[in-house]
């Protein structure tokens, strides 16, 4: 019984790293095709019809913060589940490093703050600069917008980065396991 609590223990902290992999990957790995495929790709189908383009991009981003939801609900509950783990059963193997939980934690308040804060706010601003009369108004409107703009567009890197790190963390206390185990 004693081996059988053990591989089971075994098996569900395996399935717990896939789906913090998976949904790491989900993350970092739709931003980086948004960024190298998607907008190259929308901007060159639509040529000069910015208001085209940019619509359908908030689209796609909107589909992509749908996804990093579900990446910050799945990477919450396996760390959660770890750290249960870890402290009730006490499994050094689930342990989750203090480095991992704070690039974690970091991730989901700068992914809260794009999805609940700045993303709505830029979408207006678009939507106003896109109904903007005259080439003054127009202007002054598209400055507002790029100005929200370049902020969320260096917090999505910063998420980018941060996610990688974390990838690395992970794959790198994983290893550590290995060695020992």
């Amino acid at each position: 019984m004693l081996m059988e609590v053990s591989r089971t223990g075994r098996m569900g902290l395996l399935a717990c790293y896939i789906l913090e992999v998976t949904a790491l990957a989900i993350w970092i790995g739709g931003l980086v095709v948004i960024i190298a495929a998607v907008i190259p790709a929308v901007f060159n189908a639509f040529g000069a019809s910015m208001e085209t383009a940019g619509r359908l991009l908030a689209r796609v981003f909107d589909g992509y913060n749908r996804l990093v939801i579900g990446s910050i609900v799945t990477l919450a509950a396996t760390s959660a589940w770890r750290l249960w783990v870890s402290a009730r059963r006490g499994r050094a193997d689930a342990a989750v490093p203090r480095v991992e939980l704070g690039l974690l934690v970091v991730m989901i308040l700068v992914a809260l703050l794009i999805v609940l804060v700045l993303g709505p706010a830029l979408v207006m601003r678009q939507e106003h600069a896109f109904a903007a009369q005259g080439e003054i108004a127009k202007k002054a409107a598209f400055e507002g917008f790029f100005q929200i703009h370049r902020v969320v567009r260096t917090l999505y890197v910063l998420n980018l980065g941060l996610g990688l790190v974390l990838l690395g963390v992970k794959i790198r206390h994983s290893m550590g396991r290995a060695d020992t185990g």
